[in-house]
């Protein structure tokens, strides 16, 4: 299993991914599942992936295959995000069906994101089947992978409005909310920031299991959640106690 996120805010777009792919009782395998594209001042393209590894890594490598021969379709030539996303999915199918024959068994899913020249920058969640779906102002995030566990943060925090950097707090926060409650997402932590319209490369940062900044941002959080829960207020039982006993004394006619 494997959890991937990324964020869309006016000022620009955060990318969290985790590098866990097996995590049995006697091995645990580690893979990046983060990879950029770009072209200075044309364009910048994040894209994370979920799912079966042999399809995730054929597509990555027809991706560079494709840029690398100067091929009609690439990563580079590409008119806008939402081409970069029939492109990839078309590439998907393709890999999938190198294995199955047409069939869905060895499924990837994948998170496209960034800025093609001058459009606005966007994400896309890009599905097995090969459609995809944007990231909007209503839902400002897209998730693959384990996603439940680190959903609520997100719902309570991420708005249009959220700064990069408190984004890429909470997109951290998701992923240590994951990896608390499913071994198979794990550490080394990949985050990628970018701006809007510098078409540069963004900052990245890769937190291994021995970060202290990942130890300290768990702890914070663990205790903030802790003081937090110590001031919700406490629960009126005499007033409950009160209701039951009135609903008690209805006579119905």
């Amino acid at each position: 299993m494997t959890y991937c996120l990324a964020v869309q805010v006016k000022s620009g777009l955060i990318f969290v991914s985790d590098s866990r792919t097996n995590a049995g009782v006697d091995q645990v395998s580690t893979f990046s599942k983060m990879h950029t594209f770009g072209r200075e001042g044309d364009r910048q393209l994040a894209l994370l992936s979920a799912g079966n590894l042999a399809t995730t890594q054929g597509v990555v490598a027809q991706l560079q295959r494709d840029i690398r021969s100067n091929a009609d379709e690439n990563l580079f030539t590409v008119a806008d995000m939402n081409e970069a996303g029939d492109y990839i999915g078309r590439l998907s199918r393709e890999q999938q069906s190198k294995v199955t024959g047409g069939g869905a068994t060895f499924e990837a899913s994948f998170i496209l994101g960034g800025q093609v020249g001058s459009e606005a920058p966007g994400v896309l969640r890009i599905y097995p089947e090969g459609n995809h779906i944007c990231a909007t102002d209503e839902t400002p995030y897209l998730q693959i992978g384990e996603s439940k566990y680190g959903k609520p943060i997100l719902d309570r925090i991420v708005a249009p409005s959220t700064s990069l950097e408190q984004a890429a707090l909470c997109a951290l926060v998701s992923m240590d909310s994951t990896i608390r409650s499913n071994v198979t997402v794990g550490p080394p932590i990949e985050v990628l920031v970018y701006r809007r319209d510098t078409l540069a490369a963004g900052d990245y940062l890769k937190l291994d299991n021995d970060s202290a900044y990942l130890r300290d941002l768990k702890r914070s959080w663990e205790e903030g959640l802790r003081e937090a829960f110590m001031k919700l207020p406490p629960i009126n039982w005499a007033s409950a106690k009160d209701r039951a006993a009135d609903s008690r004394n209805i006579v119905s006619l």
